[in-house]
Parts: C-alpha cells; sequence; structure tokens
C-alpha cells in the first residue's frame, strides 16, 4: 500500500495540479476530524492552532515517488509542511493521512473549509 495524501486545494479534481496525481488510487472525498483554518491566496492555505472549519478535500493513495513530487510543488519543509493527520471518510471510515500545512495566515479566510477557486482580487 502506498501513502494516504488528503488534498484541499490545486490537487484536487478539477483544478490544475490534479496532474500530479495521475495513476494514483482515488480513495474517496472526505473532511479533517480536527477544526483548522483554511485561507486563500493565489493558492490555498491550510493553518493549524486556529479551530475554524473542518477541511474539505479528497484522499487518493499515492505513491512514495509521486508524494516525493508534491514534496518538491508544495516546496516541503521549508514552505508548507507535511504532518499526519486523521481525516472522516464521507463512508465514516477514519484513515490518517499526510496534509501540507502553511506556518501563518495568508490571504482571506475561508470559513467553509472547501477551497473552490478564486484568489483574492
Amino acid at each position: 500500500m502506498g501513502e494516504l495524501l488528503f488534498v484541499y486545494g490545486t490537487l484536487k479534481r478539477g483544478f490544475p495540479n490534479h496532474r500530479y496525481l495521475k495513476g494514483s488510487k482515488f480513495v474517496g472525498r472526505g473532511r479533517t476530524k480536527e477544526k483548522y483554518a483554511l485561507y486563500v491566496a493565489a493558492v490555498p492555505y491550510v493553518v493549524k492552532g486556529m479551530r475554524v472549519s473542518h477541511i474539505l478535500g479528497e484522499v487518493y493513495e499515492v505513491s512514495k515517488r509521486t508524494l516525493s513530487e508534491i514534496d518538491r510543488l508544495e516546496g516541503h519543509p521549508e514552505h508548507y509542511r507535511r504532518e499526519k493527520v486523521e481525516i472522516v471518510l464521507e463512508d465514516g471510515r477514519i484513515l490518517r493521512c499526510w496534509l501540507y500545512f502553511f506556518p501563518r495566515p495568508l490571504g482571506r479566510l475561508e470559513p467553509s473549509g472547501e477551497f473552490r477557486g478564486g484568489a483574492l482580487s
């Protein structure tokens, strides 16, 4: 089994960076078990320590190579920092998945916890 990755922004289906997940297995839609804060500037950012909402996204099973490529895309660990969190899938299963966090708020707060596209004007 590969690594489980929770994506909430431009890696989701229908967004420009989804191509990095080509060949990865879609596990399901879900949300973070804990509440965090989703901010949107040019791209979305999830910030720990601010309990605003559950973050909505998708879970994929990825190879170590794919995870390494996405680490480079996300600038882990200098820009984003990848950490394991619990994700609740739509069917109720709870999985421990990697999620990329940003160290500080940036942009506008998205209180719904769902990135739908767009950026600051």
